[in-house]
């Protein structure tokens, strides 16, 4: 395969056990590459606001920009990683044959404390997003990036684009500013429903809080792995304050989340839930029940053990086949090569609804 990352890309392409199957991405990451390219979609008194306040960009902190975290070559010679639509063609779409990509856009407009300049921020990004990636690109689908701190700015940008084809999706931070199920968040939840989005609930996030139940951790080392612990908190939050009973039709995906851990949740939550029920009278049936019917995950990061039948035991504990989404996270470098984007071991029609035919079904994008 000949590509911007020479022979270091040689075995990132797709694997030719996967056959013909129809390949949908739910997590590429696509990275605004600096404050000046949203300039034209914004107010005047924004792009003042900013050359004299000397603001820098609001970045995701998630992952250090050094070279081993992204693709070899993925970064372009005038911007970050994951901000180039001609190296994401040439490095995931074309070599993996991919029919539809889902592109989250890790801009942290969540850590701007001026919400109506977030709300701005949030506006420029969507239409830079549209007008540069998603109208150019017919394999692309949008996520839309609101200012999750004020929900009514939140709902009004998602209003501002339903109906929009190209979007399918609202992303919220895992590392939130309270947990994502109380009732300040329904608006934002409402809104989604009512035009027909899922709500991605992305790593990362900027809310000022701790970023692990017990302080703030020395290394990245702990940042990182303690990532899943956020989204542990809200799944918990999501059930627990009925999300799910007030909307009906809405739709979660969990986005660089990891799924080992989610058994021993589920188990741990139905146990409890058993004896405090009445605590929360709109949880009406097993929580793990709710989980398996309403969230999904993407499959990278993938924590898998050692050995393949260690993975498909975990796999095989979630007791839905339908909740794992197969993702990419390029150009973050989650697997050396694309054989081991999923386990070769996994039965041929478990393979094709992970590949596909799931994200087909939660984002409904038709067959």
């Amino acid at each position: 395969m000949e590509s911007p990352g020479g022979a270091a890309l040689a075995e990132y392409a797709r694997p030719a056990a996967w056959g013909d199957v129809d390949v949908v991405d739910a997590d590429v990451q696509l990275t605004v590459p600096s404050l000046a390219v949203l300039t034209p979609y914004l107010e005047s008194r924004w792009r003042d606001y900013l050359a004299e306040s000397g603001m820098g960009k609001p970045e995701s902190n998630l992952y250090p920009s050094v070279e081993g975290v992204f693709l070899p070559g993925s970064r372009p010679a005038d911007g970050p990683p994951g901000s180039s639509l001609e190296l994401t063609r040439a490095q995931l779409l074309d070599p993996w044959r991919t029919a539809i990509a889902i592109m989250n856009c890790t801009f942290a407009v969540d850590a701007v404390h001026n919400d109506d300049l977030a709300a701005a921020l949030a506006t420029a990004v969507n239409r830079w997003q549209s007008e540069h990636w998603l109208q150019r690109e017919p394999r692309l689908r949008g996520s839309l990036v609101v200012p999750s701190q004020n929900a009514a700015l939140a709902v009004a940008e998602i209003e501002r684009w339903a109906g929009h084809p190209e979007f399918v999706q609202v992303t919220l931070p895992a590392r939130s500013r309270e947990p994502l199920g109380r009732r300040a968040y329904w608006p934002i939840f409402a809104a989604a429903e009512r035009a027909g989005l899922v709500v991605g609930i992305q790593a990362g996030g900027a809310s000022g809080n701790p970023i692990t139940p017990v302080g703030w951790p020395t290394y990245y080392l702990e940042d990182y792995v303690a990532v899943a612990q956020a989204f542990q908190n809200q799944v918990l939050s999501l059930v627990s304050e009925g999300v799910f009973a007030e909307f009906g039709d809405l739709r979660v995906v969990l986005i660089e989340s990891g799924f080992t851990w989610l058994p021993a949740l589920m188990w741990r939550f139905d146990k409890n839930w058993k004896g405090l029920r009445r605590e929360v009278p709109w949880v009406r049936q097993p929580p793990s029940e709710i989980i398996r019917q309403r969230l999904r995950f993407t499959v990278q990061p993938l924590d898998a053990p050692a050995a393949d039948p260690l993975l498909l035991q975990v796999i095989d504990q979630l007791g839905d086949p339908g909740l794992l989404l197969f993702s990419t996270d390029y150009p973050h470098l989650q697997f050396p090569a694309a054989a081991a984007a999923l386990p070769a071991a996994l039965p041929d029609e478990l393979s094709r609804a992970i590949l596909g035919g799931n994200a087909r079904d939660t984002y409904r994008l038709g067959s």
